[in-house]
């Protein structure tokens, strides 16, 4: 049985049931050749969307998921017209400007072969109510805000150049 590709396909299952994708997908953004090292393959890929990673590579949806398709056979005529979605937050951007404690380099992390995830947490869950933690990479960490999010932790990203910065707080109770 073949995986059927959307946008809520992650990139694992993608590459799991299609492994000769992975040269697509670099060939399409040199940022997906971070998914050849093993620890961005068996933690960031398990839960990245396509959706997410479309953002992370600054590609179109709609455009990678019809590639995708036509590589491997699968008719793109129930692709739906996506809407891009928007990535804005009604918080108060106010708590930006508080103390930073921690500023964390996530490509350095990864090289090393330990995803940022973890430290993240740890500091987040360590900020006192105006602190803030910095993570800097070379991407966008799409999985990463969710999760942290999710989880009720503030969240602002920003590019400057090819460096995208995400602030972590606490949110104002």
């Amino acid at each position: 049985m073949s995986l059927p590709i959307g946008p809520e396909t992650t990139v694992g299952a993608l590459l799991e049931a299609y492994p000769e994708l992975e040269s697509v997908l670099v060939e399409m953004a040199p940022a997906f050749a971070k998914l050849r090292n093993p620890v961005v393959r068996r933690t960031v890929a398990k839960v990245a969307t396509l959706d997410q990673a479309a953002k992370i590579a600054g590609i179109s949806l709609q455009a990678m998921i019809l590639r995708l398709r036509n590589v491997t056979g699968q008719s793109a005529a129930d692709l739906p017209v996506l809407q891009p979605r928007l990535d804005v937050g009604g918080d108060d951007a106010s708590w930006l400007m508080a103390g930073r404690v921690e500023e964390i380099d996530a490509d350095a992390m990864l090289e090393r072969g330990i995803h940022p995830i973890g430290k993240i947490r740890e500091a987040v869950g360590a900020l006192g109510p105006a602190e803030v933690v910095v993570l800097r990479s070379s991407f966008r960490p799409h999985p990463l805000i969710e999760t942290l999010r999710r989880a009720g932790a503030a969240v602002h990203s920003s590019s400057q150049g090819a460096t995208h910065l995400t602030w972590f707080g606490r949110r104002a109770k």
